[in-house]
């Protein structure tokens, strides 16, 4: 397997590396809900705080299952899939 991609990089579960991704999801949710509640909220007359207050309950959300994941699952993956 290993020939037909020479240049593929192993992923080795460390805790740094479940720490990156966990640290990566909870980023992205709350970007994500953030530009989302952005765009509800502005026709809303809804606060910059207030759009930023409920994008953080989404991230807070994001990383309580990650943290939640590595106790259940694959040890080392904020992921509630299996094998991931």
């Amino acid at each position: 397997m290993s020939d037909l991609f020479p240049n593929a990089d192993t992923v080795v579960k460390t805790g740094a590396t479940y720490a990156r991704d966990l640290a990566e999801r909870v980023l992205s949710t709350f970007l994500q809900a953030f530009v989302g509640a952005l765009v509800v909220s502005t026709p809303l007359d809804v606060s910059m705080w207030q759009t930023a207050a409920m994008a953080g309950v989404a991230a807070a959300v994001s990383l309580v299952k990650g943290l939640v994941a590595r106790v259940r699952s694959v040890a080392n993956s904020a992921s509630l899939a299996r094998g991931v």
